[in-house]
This record gives structure tokens, C-alpha cells and sequence, in this order.
């Protein structure tokens, strides 16, 4: 077998960079199924690893634990989150909130629309848009019990 520069073997290098590329994609079955319906995967953090798809589009999305992302606002997912999965969108969303202010708000949708820069979520009055580069990558997720996450 050849030798490579120091000692590494062809074969142990490629066996090194098969585990690099194995380890570093963090993308669940939750998120595979939100790039198929051109949703971004980075809307649900990385402890969201299964769902359930019933009929007429309802989704059960399960996260190991409640927890907290910080995008240009504070996220919060409780550990069961249900929505209506459609094509470049999620309605009917129970079990994320935002924060604003001092007060944490229900987010009720997320829009992502085709060929734009921005995803936009819905609220029950209000919406608001983000860039669409916030929800690119995969968030990690942190517990902090001081937030007063809501089991829904």
C-alpha cells in the first residue's frame, strides 16, 4: 500500500475524510423534509431529528428538549411543535415563540417565498421578514430555564 507524507496511508486518509464529510452533515430527517418543500432547513434547530406527516399535510415536528435560538431575535421551540406542511410554507404553528421586548409571541407561520432573499413569519397580527440567510445553516440549540418555555 502506498505511504503518503508522514506516515499516512492512502487508505487512512480517505477513511479521515469519509468521516469528515459523514460527521459533518447535521441535517435530520425534519430538515431534509423542509428542503423538499422549499423551506430552509436552518428553521428548526439541529435537536429537531423526526416528525410525523398525517394526512392533509399536518406535521408533528419532536425536539429532544425546549430550547432557545438566537437569530436576529430570540427563538424559542418547546419539545413538540405541530404546523400544516405545504409547499414553501408552514401555517397553523403551535410551539415556537418569539421574543419582543419583555413579552414572548406566538408564531403562527413561516413564508419562505420562491426566488426572494427573505423568509417571512407569521404572527396573529403581524408579520415580520427575515433575511433568508439566517435560516441557511442548521442552528444549535441551548437550554436556558430562566425563558418561559410553554409545553404545547
Amino acid at each position: 500500500m502506498a505511504t503518503l507524507h508522514r506516515g499516512f496511508s492512502a487508505s487512512s486518509i480517505l477513511l479521515l475524510l469519509l468521516l469528515v464529510l459523514v460527521s459533518s452533515s447535521s441535517a435530520s430527517p425534519v430538515h431534509e423534509i423542509l428542503k423538499k418543500n422549499a423551506l430552509p432547513p436552518g428553521i428548526f434547530p439541529d435537536t429537531a431529528k423526526n416528525y410525523t406527516l398525517f394526512s392533509e399535510g399536518r406535521i408533528l415536528i419532536k425536539l429532544d428538549a425546549p430550547c432557545n435560538v438566537q437569530f436576529d431575535d430570540l427563538f424559542q421551540y418547546g419539545r413538540v411543535i405541530w404546523g400544516k406542511l405545504e409547499y414553501g410554507r408552514i401555517s397553523e404553528i403551535s410551539g415556537i415563540w418569539f421574543k419582543q421586548m419583555i413579552t414572548w409571541i406566538p408564531i403562527t407561520g413561516i413564508v419562505a417565498p420562491a426566488n426572494h432573499d427573505f423568509v417571512v413569519l407569521l404572527f396573529t397580527l403581524i408579520s415580520k421578514k427575515y433575511p433568508a440567510k439566517n435560516f441557511k445553516e442548521i442552528p444549535s440549540c441551548r437550554a436556558d430555564e430562566s425563558l418561559p418555555i410553554s409545553e404545547v
